[in-house]
């Protein structure tokens, strides 16, 4: 089976084809000729998860899912929640983005926070939505070298390490995207396609 994942995230690409069987092929934008900017215009994540992947869905006839990750922070009313990746402006940088919530916590000493992942799937003529949850912890400096976006800043609960200090075995087993995909693969396995 082909499936488009919706994405020019290649750190996203390379983790969710760790997690799919061999039945599944996975096809990035890049190998559909896609390089469209498919702008993220909605106010939650599934409406923008859905939107990525109607887009490609409808443009360029695949069966298709895409994902948005929003990384909610207690103490902040959970921001940045929908802008994660743009919230500390454009042009969007992880960096940026991880130094601005540091100080935003600064004063605060409740850090707890969630990463949440919807993942929209496009498959004939049919939408399904799957989420992922991981709960955890801010911490006050980056930790680790791998991962990518808020990962070298956030702690899973019950662990001791951040996202960025674990291998990708260890963090898709726990993360947020990796329990949506998960999901996403058990639904893949047993639908008749």
């Amino acid at each position: 089976m082909k499936l488009v994942f919706a994405t020019n995230n290649l750190n996203k690409l390379a983790e969710v084809q760790e997690m799919l069987p061999d039945s599944i092929q996975l096809l990035s934008l890049k190998d559909i000729n896609c390089f469209d900017e498919i702008e993220e215009t909605e106010t939650t994540l599934e409406g923008n998860a859905k939107l990525k992947a109607d887009y490609i869905t409808k443009k360029f006839g695949y069966n298709c899912f895409a994902d948005d990750t929003g990384l909610e922070v207690e103490s902040l009313d959970g921001k940045p929640g929908v802008y994660s990746a743009r919230f500390a402006g454009e042009p969007s940088n992880s960096e940026n983005n991880m130094q601005k919530l540091l100080v935003d916590l600064k004063s605060k000493n409740n850090r707890k926070a969630q990463f949440r992942t919807a993942v929209a799937l496009n498959l004939n003529d049919e939408n399904f939505i799957f989420e992922g949850i991981c709960k955890g912890d801010i911490l006050e400096k980056k930790q680790g070298e791998k991962g990518f976006g808020y990962d070298p800043i956030f702690k899973p609960q019950s662990f001791e390490k951040s996202f960025a200090a674990m291998t990708s075995e260890e963090k898709n087993t726990i993360s947020h995207r990796g329990i949506a995909i998960q999901k996403l693969v058990r639904f893949l396995l047993k639908y008749k396609y």
